[in-house]
């Protein structure tokens, strides 16, 4: 198991708006991710180190966008002012936790804006629903090379998380990790209502706290 991106939820303004915003408070340029056609969302990519990304994503006027349960995870965050909607975990072998949690991991797909297919299969939205701050997992089907964080770095690195809720609750969650997955980064615990409370990031315009 290791972190394969952090997600961020635009505002009611919607996806360019935020976009527009964080790139000016980074110094870069967030560029456009594509479309999930399955989920009802689309997305903006900015590659950090280490192969993990930062995703700002937002619903689209689409009924998946109601039906999917990501679509109306990244609604409901919307509509709650945007921020940080959750963590998401990559694994070589999503079988095991299909075992583990009882259930089967669903197909995504996402078509970039040049035409490029991307396929994943992930598990654990709807808990992350209940708790966000428990991760999803997803486990990559296309080529390494087209994954979001294999470009080149955007002048972003994650520095920390300041994480809120149950300790003993997400470590029984990653039962299956061989190691953190968080390993790397910093991770302060404060209140606050579960998920992630705010991301710490070295950017070209300095240090930003960002919630």
């Amino acid at each position: 198991m290791r972190l394969d991106h952090i997600s961020y939820a635009c505002g009611p303004g919607g996806l360019t708006a935020t976009v527009s915003r964080l790139s000016e408070v980074f110094g870069i340029q967030i560029e456009p991710g594509g479309v999930h056609p399955r989920f009802g969302t689309a997305n903006a990519i900015a590659p950090l180190t280490d192969g993990v990304y930062l995703e700002v994503v937002g619903a689209l006027e689409h009924p998946a966008a109601d039906k999917a349960p990501f679509g109306q995870a990244v609604k409901r965050r919307t509509n709650a002012g945007g921020g940080w909607l959750g963590w998401v975990i990559a694994v070589d072998d999503i079988a095991p936790l299909e075992v583990r949690l009882d259930r089967e991991a669903v197909p995504g797909h996402r078509v970039r804006p040049d035409g490029t297919e991307l396929y994943w299969r992930q598990i654990g939205v709807n808990t992350m629903i209940v708790d966000p701050l428990l991760p999803f997992f997803v486990q990559w089907t296309s080529d390494p090379g087209e994954h979001p964080g294999a470009g080149a770095p955007s002048g972003l690195r994650l520095d920390g998380l300041e994480l809120a809720g149950d300790r003993a609750e997400l470590s029984a969650w990653l039962s299956d990790a061989a190691e953190d997955p968080l390993d790397g980064v910093h991770i302060t615990w404060v209140g606050g209502d579960p998920g992630i409370v705010a991301a710490h990031l070295d950017t070209p315009n300095g240090q930003v706290r960002l919630t």
